[in-house]
């Protein structure tokens, strides 16, 4: 019997190509692409989840207070680890983590810059990176030591051992190979190529080793009994009990959770990138969705012509659970040949997706949990959109069938048309989203810094250029291409330095306040192009500059100095004044707030991080190659590496570019998805009012009263669904724009943009069927019935 049935849907398929054609690809489609969006967020939530002691392993958190409020970071006290763990008997393990540092390696007569970490001795033991050579326990023992990665040892010492070996480290230190990493996984949070001793970094950073500051990472390992609800009770006040004056109050959050779960707000939890899994997750829902109601519409629709096919089953004796079964394997059938070209489609857009998200998502056919996922997914479908045609088929009533009088009852109508209208409202609520999200990363990456970040790059000053650098910033500024240099310690956008040891006369003492501050040299202002309105840049022909402040907009109204020029400003105990307040320029990432801001006068290099170089517009070309002769005449043993503003800006919203793209492509697909099912109806209604055509072209009815008339009802469904949509897709993009601190307003266009774009692509799809029936002659049309 179940072969017979197999063979009766793939008669049907073959008899209806056109419909069986649309039916498949459209499942095909939005199978595709739920499961490329299921793959990504997959990977998403398997991120830093492969740790074996992944549920043990936590981050300490700060929560900081500022004028009231609190403010979580991920820092803290450079010498947090060594402590709490001597202390806090529920700890195991713990160690200090440092940003990702770029280091110069030197081999014999191999340099390059790497990337890295320094961490603390247990971390190897914590976490699980294992070592292809050494031993994990010890590797990182001694202030020298170093642990490379296998890419490493393979470039600076081929194919020997690296074990024992030297590899000098920015020109200077001496370091130890103890150990080769095996390849990070993809899924890890945490990048790098070599780890150091952190001894070795803390010796030299004595402001690490207060309590009151804050800037390494610290992670630790629970024993397995431990309560970490009564762990973070004991902790919460441990600065604060080392130093009454460090304004810091700890708790741990499971590190495997943070990479989803890492925005905070006044001290809770918002959310973070899980939000965009949750998104996608749900639009890879609406897409199945989509692409079910059109198997659902059409297989309906085509009932009439199945109509006496059932009524005969049924008069021999066929019960209606043997109807259901047949149709429903129909559908599993079609949903199974859909699975098929599914798999072929994201083979073939995987490198695609993967170059656009950034990631390395593969197909693992040697996983079962894959196929079983796969197969559940195909039955899943084909039950979903088969369910509604075989029940509605197999209530038909013989009798009636049979005398040829079918009509579908208007509750069976009201539902098609009811699929049409949600079918389409998911779209034009996909649409919308596609539009709000490329409109505010547009927003944000074209928006004004308050600097000019086109024709400015920087460069790390290191090795030799810290003592020459006021002869390599005079050789610069006449070489061809290059208009004025300056130097920072921080980049333009990464001004991440902060500090509560600002005081003035009139401060109100009973609230702490914070403010951002950067060591500058002179002509800053004048080389990030950055509007000073009141007062004066620093000057060397002053002097007395090492104690001026410059302070921006924020700053001045945090101090409330009404005219703040010549106002005295202390500054880590060192008493000055300000000397100019500067209009308001973006100094971090453009999702918050601008900072009141202190820029101070460094006249020594060491307290620099980096040469900011403008370029003369045009001359780019030209100043690279002035840049990289003059570097590298005075800093031989460095390769010259530089940045240039507006790209590293770009870089710091890869997030929401990914996202817009996303959205963008998913976007296009639905309504490409919601086409196919539309297409289909339209030729199924031209199809069944071929007589009505016939007799009206007979009575005069002109060719675009025709096409009227066909595609009437359909745009009134459509425009339906815009309605509804709109107040959905409204609710949920407003509360998305308000994590940005500086965003768009939805404007009324943006909703027309959507509501148009859906009618003319519907108007299109169904204009084409209504064109070729209404251009058909009604001698045809009426002899054919």
């Amino acid at each position: 019997m179940i072969r017979n049935y197999f063979k009766i849907a793939w008669r049907n398929i073959l008899k209806n190509k056109a419909f069986s054609a649309i039916n498949i690809l459209g499942l095909a489609l939005g199978m595709a692409s739920s499961l490329l969006i299921f793959m990504w967020v997959q990977n998403e939530k398997s991120i830093d989840k492969y740790h074996e002691n992944n549920t043990r392993i936590f981050q300490v958190l700060s929560n900081q207070f500022y004028e009231g409020q609190p403010s979580t970071n991920f820092a803290g006290p450079g010498i947090l680890a060594e402590n709490i763990k001597k202390d806090i008997p529920e700890i195991e393990a713990a160690s200090q983590i440092l940003w990702e540092e770029e280091t110069l390696f030197t081999v014999g007569n191999i340099y390059e810059k790497e990337h890295g970490r320094y961490v603390q001795n247990d971390f190897l033991n914590m976490f699980s990176f294992p070592l292809t050579m050494g031993d994990s326990s010890s590797a990182l023992k001694n202030p020298n030591s170093i642990v490379i990665s296998k890419k490493i040892a393979e470039k600076y010492f081929g194919k020997t051992s690296p074990l024992g070996k030297s590899i000098k480290i920015n020109d200077k230190e001496l370091m130890t190979v103890t150990g080769v990493l095996a390849e990070v996984p993809q899924t890890s949070s945490l990048k790098f190529d070599y780890l150091m001793n952190y001894e070795s970094w803390i010796k030299d950073n004595e402001w690490a080793k207060e309590w009151s500051n804050g800037g390494p990472r610290c992670y630790v390992l629970l024993n397995k009994n431990a309560d970490v609800a009564k762990v973070n009770a004991k902790i919460k006040n441990y600065v604060l009990q080392k130093d009454p004056d460090a304004n810091r109050e700890i708790f741990l959050a499971n590190f495997g959770d943070l990479y989803l779960h890492g925005n905070y707000e006044a001290g809770v939890l918002t959310g973070g990138r899980i939000d965009y899994v949750n998104i996608f997750s749900i639009v890879a829902i609406f897409i199945l969705i989509i692409a079910c109601i059109n198997f659902m519409n059409l297989a309906t629709a085509r009932s009439v012509t199945r109509a006496k096919e059932i009524g005969i089953r049924k008069v021999g004796g066929a019960p209606r659970w043997v109807l259901i079964s047949q149709f429903m394997g129909e559908s599993i059938l079609i949903a199974f040949f859909a699975m098929l070209l599914s798999l072929l489609i994201v083979v073939l857009v995987l490198p695609s997706f993967n170059s656009l998200t950034e990631k390395t998502l593969s197909i693992d056919i040697s996983n079962p949990v894959f196929w079983i996922q796969l197969i559940s997914l195909t039955v899943l479908t084909g039950i979903a959109s088969g369910s509604y045609p075989a029940l509605f088929m197999a209530s038909l009533n013989p009798v009636v069938v049979l005398k040829g009088a079918l009509k579908f009852k208007p509750s069976a109508t009201f539902f098609r048309k009811g699929l049409v209208v949600f079918q389409f409202g998911l779209s034009i609520m996909l649409i919308l989203g596609m539009i709000v999200v490329f409109k505010q990363i547009d927003f944000i990456q074209s928006k004004n810094l308050g600097f000019d970040r086109q024709n400015l790059l920087y460069v790390p000053i290191e090795g030799d250029v810290r003592v020459k650098f006021f002869t390599l910033k005079q050789e610069l500024e006449n070489s061809p291409g290059i208009a004025t240099v300056s130097a920072s310690q921080a980049t333009p956008l990464e001004v991440g330095s902060s500090t509560q040891g600002v005081n003035w006369p009139g401060k109100d003492t009973t609230q702490i306040m914070v403010f951002s501050q950067n060591p500058v040299s002179y002509d800053y202002l004048k080389t990030m192009d950055i509007t000073l309105l009141n007062g004066r840049e620093f000057d060397a022909s002053f002097g007395n500059d090492s104690l001026s402040f410059l302070i921006n907009e924020a700053a001045a109204k945090k101090i409330g100095y009404k005219d703040p020029i010549g106002k005295e400003l202390t500054f880590w105990d060192q008493k000055g004044q300000i000397v100019g307040v500067t209009k308001d320029f973006h100094h971090e990432n453009v999702r918050e707030t601008i900072e009141p801001l202190i820029l101070r006068l460094m006249p020594k290099a060491e307290h620099w991080g980096y040469a900011i170089i403008r370029t003369e517009p045009g001359k780019t070309k030209m100043a690279i190659n002035s840049i990289e002769q003059i570097f590298k005449r005075y800093n031989p043993s460095y390769p010259v590496n530089y940045q240039f503003a507006d790209l590293e800006f770009k870089k710091l919203y890869t997030t929401e570019t990914t996202i817009s793209s996303l959205a963008s492509v998913f976007a296009i697909l639905a309504i490409f998805i919601s086409c196919l099912g539309l297409f289909g109806l339209a030729t199924f209604t031209a199809e069944q009012r071929t007589k009505e055509i016939g007799i009206r072209k007979t009575l005069g009815a002109s060719v675009e009263s025709l096409i009227g008339m066909l595609s009437k009802d359909f745009i009134v469904l459509i425009l339906i669904s815009t309605i509804i949509a709109f107040p959905v897709a409204w609710f949920y993009l407003q509360n998305w724009l308000e994590k940005y601190a500086y965003r768009i307003e939805m404007e009324w266009w943006y909703f027309l943009l959507a509501a148009a774009s859906a009618v003319i692509v519907a108007l299109i799809t169904v204009s084409y069927q209504a064109i070729k029936a209404a251009f058909v002659n009604p001698i045809k049309s009426l002899r054919s019935e």
